[in-house]
């Protein structure tokens, strides 16, 4: 058997399914058109729709290799041989174009020929039933019977879901020796790696019907999934995927960061799995937009890129590191995945912010979990509390899953369901919104039924603004209605509508139904289902009728406003990356009539003048008019013309592309201007954070820009009056009267201090102790700043080196401050400062300490301050020996 690379066994899988005349799709992305999903996780997911016969496909014959991502068994990554979270799945996928015949003898055809392993080495699954199967595996292929294993539902039959597409499968397997054997009673299908699983192939050929009965698919498919890595370790001769050439060139770098090698030590060999299975998947989820999050797939993120940091922590990289491993992942993996590359900005970036605040978090929350720990150890259970998880989780970011790792290396477990109970009280506030999830999935088997019954909404508000067109259906809280009164509010479907829906960020148009004897003003446009486009109304005149032909009118003024601010928002989005770099991408936006909200990412606030550029370069592009057109073109077409595809956004095949002049070119199906000037002008507004490493832009056009000047020139017309000076002066104005009320309030501050450290004097009593060794100078002085409290210790030891001096103060909140401060010759009489707070700390329910000559502490009880005082004189002398 021939060695070849993991670059090469893609491409050969690639082109034999080519020329077996199967369409090549390039990698979908690692965000799914499914909500259902949080990440892909097959090759299949992509044409789950075909399956479903929710679409027809394109071709009847497909081969991908996919991006995929699992996270259900993340803390089996580096204890097992081919656990990952980051994977390539090769696939072949036919609909109709052939069926098992075919996917069989040819699958075998690959990897004896082209691949050139040993067939008699090969052992294949199929379901006990399935006889076509079974004769094409003996009698065509030439499969020994012996080398059949025969499984129920359980193991070799394939479901979609309680009903629908289903059908049995057959796992392809090969034989790696005894070596690899777990004993005597080793089959194909242990747990071992002696029998690997190479290529599943699946034949939906039914519809399981709601009774369990299987009728025959009109069209029979074909999906197969095969792991690259999995694949490439066999071929390579190698006994687990890490030390294929998919993992090596990572691990060893990462190995000559931390000064190891792979194979020396089992510890630094887990760490070196884990952080270049970590940091491939990181760098993937980025380039295909996926940012850090507390939730969602931003959280799975986040918590990979801690997870290499902290492999790293433990072999000996004390410093962010993984931007030094980015490199060979995009020089290893670039080629076929040119998104690296490109977002290779944008990935550094990203894992820069996230492992530095890592860091950070690191370092705050260790001492509370090592103290933790520690009172766990001495502790019968040797359990950490929940909610001490849930403190680390809550207040210094730490996952739980980090929580239970470090804890495992130290003996520790945690309280896993007291956890849970802490975050649940947390979530009680979000239970609130539940009943609205449940109008919504109301609304959305309504909505359902009408798309399954129309299908998608004639919309032809690109090219006019008006039509006639006809009622198809009204729904009136979540039900369908034969009709809407005066006075009544509910949603329409139209047969034809010029409304542009809520979508990509842009909101819906509002306008006028009109119709005889009847109006009703549209307050909305949404997608409530699928290409359902349907307007919210409320009824102002007469009734308004299932089957009846109206005049639909778009709010001409708002629509024109929102197509300002739409065409703005792509001249900005050009802008950002020619003043910021080429990392910027877009990462949310929204589009109103009043003003744009572009969301971006970025590392660190613009400057003053850069945002002066942004915005000066922007009005350039919009006084020069330059022409907006649409162009419609293939997906392909489209992406090579170097048009930008947005991450969040999902495309079919056909797709708009919006140009202004040379100067922008993006994917969009919103409504635009048709010439930059009609803007007028842009005006930023404001400049914020939302989010590690996501920045937000707010600005507004048009007349929204002129009334905003108009206002912004009255209240410095009025300052300009109140102050007595022009305007042009008027900063100068501000800044002069700055520095006067800073010196006033010096010098106030300076006469309060006087009259406060007066007042204090006046507050504390001198005592004698230990026949005049010691003097002890005490009292209460609340309300005041310990900064003040020390001046006036300060002034007592200076003046009298016996001075013990101790104060008690009510702060704010019911909270107590104590302070001890020590003369020179009274720390010479065995007294402690520290150890003075200390005690009289505890005496008001607090905690504290410090050094010798000076300490200070809290406490949570003030009703117990004067007894701490009256205790205060024993305690003393009790430190003194008298």
């Amino acid at each position: 058997m021939q060695y070849r690379s993991g670059k090469e066994i893609r491409q050969l899988f690639v082109n034999f399914w080519e020329s077996k005349g199967a369409h090549h799709y390039k990698s979908f992305s690692l965000v799914p058109d499914d909500p259902s999903l949080l990440f892909t996780i097959a090759g299949m997911v992509p044409f789950k729709k075909y399956y479903l016969g929710l679409e027809e496909p394109e071709y009847a014959r497909a081969v991908t290799s996919q991006k995929c991502v699992r996270t259900n068994d993340i803390e089996n990554v580096g204890h097992t041989a081919r656990h990952h979270t980051f994977f390539e799945m090769l696939g072949n996928f036919s609909w109709g174009g052939y069926f098992k015949r075919e996917s069989l003898t040819w699958g075998w055809e690959f990897l004896t020929q082209v691949l050139g392993l040993d067939g008699g080495r090969m052992y294949a699954t199929i379901y006990k039933d399935d006889q076509e199967a079974f004769d094409i595996w003996t009698k065509e292929i030439g499969m020994p019977e012996s080398h059949l294993v025969l499984n129920g539902e359980d193991e070799n039959f394939w479901f979609m879901g309680p009903q629908g597409p289903c059908g049995p499968d057959s796992e392809i397997l090969y034989d790696q020796g005894e070596e690899f054997s777990c004993g005597p009673d080793c089959h194909p299908g242990c747990d071992c790696d002696r029998f690997l699983e190479i290529w599943n192939h699946v034949f939906t050929q039914y519809d399981r019907q709601a009774d369990g009965s299987f009728k025959p698919l009109p069209r029979k498919n074909i999906d197969t999934g095969m792991g690259l890595e999995r694949l490439a370790s066999l071929i390579q001769g190698v006994r687990n995927d890490f030390e294929t050439d998919l993992f090596t060139p990572l691990m060893k770098k990462a190995g000559d960061i931390a000064g190891v090698r792979y194979g020396e030590n089992g510890q630094s060999d887990l760490a070196l799995k884990v952080i270049s299975d970590h940091v491939r998947a990181v760098c993937f989820m980025i380039a295909d937009g996926i940012l850090p999050a507390n939730d969602g797939q931003g959280y799975v993120l986040r918590r990979l890129i801690r997870r290499a940091a902290r492999y790293g922590r433990l072999i000996g990289i004390n410093k962010p590191f993984i931007n030094d491993v980015i490199p060979a992942v995009i020089e290893l993996m670039g080629d076929p995945y040119a998104e690296l590359g490109e977002n290779r900005l944008t990935i550094e970036k990203i894992v820069e912010i996230e492992e530095n605040g890592f860091g950070k978090t690191i370092r705050q929350g260790s001492e509370l979990l090592d103290a933790e720990v520690k009172a766990a150890l001495e502790s019968a259970g040797k359990t950490l509390s929940g909610a001490a998880a849930f403190q680390l989780y809550d207040t210094f970011g730490f996952p739980l899953e980090l929580t239970r790792e470090i804890c495992a290396e130290r003996g520790v477990s945690v309280d896993e369901e007291e956890f849970k109970k802490e975050m649940e009280q947390q979530r009680e506030r979000a239970r609130s919104s539940s009943k609205q999830i449940a109008n919504n999935v109301i609304k959305g088997n309504v909505f359902n039924a009408l798309a399954n019954e129309f299908g998608a909404t004639d919309f032809v508000g690109y090219e006019k603004s008006e039509c006639n067109t006809k009622v198809r259906a009204l729904v009136r809280e979540g039900r369908k209605v034969d009709a809407l009164g005066e006075g009544e509010e509910g949603m329409v479907l139209l047969e034809s509508s010029p409304f542009y829906a809520e979508r990509g960020g842009q909101i819906g148009d509002t306008g006028l139904i009109k119709g005889d004897g009847v109006l009703a003003v549209v307050k909305d446009s949404t997608y409530p289902f699928g290409e359902l486009n349907v307007q919210t109304v409320a009824v102002t005149k007469g009734t308004l009728r299932v089957g009846q032909s109206v005049l639909a009118q778009v709010d001409a003024d708002r629509h024109l406003a929102v197509a300002r601010n739409h065409t703005a928002t792509h001249i900005l989005h050009a802008v950002l990356g020619k003043v910021l770099g080429g990392h910027v991408r877009q990462n949310g936006s929204l589009v109103s009539d009043r003003f744009l909200r572009f969301d971006y990412t970025h590392y660190e606030a613009p400057s003053r003048e850069q945002l002066e550029e942004i915005e000066t370069l922007a009005n350039a592009a919009i006084l020069t008019d330059r022409p907006v057109t649409t162009v419609v073109t293939d997906l392909e077409a489209a992406k090579a013309s170097g048009a930008k595809a947005l991450f969040e956004e999902k495309y079919g095949q056909t797709v708009r592309v919006v140009s202004v002049g040379d100067f922008s070119s993006e994917l969009c199906g919103g409504t635009h201007v048709s010439s930059s000037g009609t803007i007028g002008s842009l005006k930023i507004v404001s400049e914020e954070s939302i989010g590690s490493g996501i920045r937000r832009i707010t600005a507004v056009t048009g007349m929204t820009t002129v009334r905003l000047l108009q206002e912004l020139s009255r209240t410095a017309d009025e300052l300009s009056a109140r102050l007595a000076v022009k305007r042009p002066l008027l900063i100068e104005k501000v800044r002069g009267m700055e520095e006067e009320i800073k010196e006033l309030k010096r010098q106030i501050d300076g006469m309060s201090r006087a009259r406060l450290a007066g007042s204090i004097d006046g507050l504390i009593a001198k005592k004698a102790l230990a026949g005049g060794a010691v003097n002890l100078y005490i009292g209460r002085v609340d309300g005041q700043d310990m900064e003040l409290l020390r001046e006036s210790g300060d002034k007592f030891k200076d003046g009298d080196p016996k001075a013990v001096f101790v104060v008690f103060s009510k702060a704010a909140e019911d909270k107590v401050q104590i302070l001890c401060m020590l003369g020179e010759e009274a720390q010479k009489k065995k007294l402690h400062a520290g150890k003075i707070v200390k005690e009289l700390a505890a005496l008001v329910g607090g905690s504290g300490g410090g050094r010798p000559n000076m300490a200070q502490a809290g406490g949570k009880e003030p009703a117990k301050i004067d007894a701490a005082i009256a205790a205060a004189v024993d305690l003393v002398a009790k430190f003194i020996g008298a």
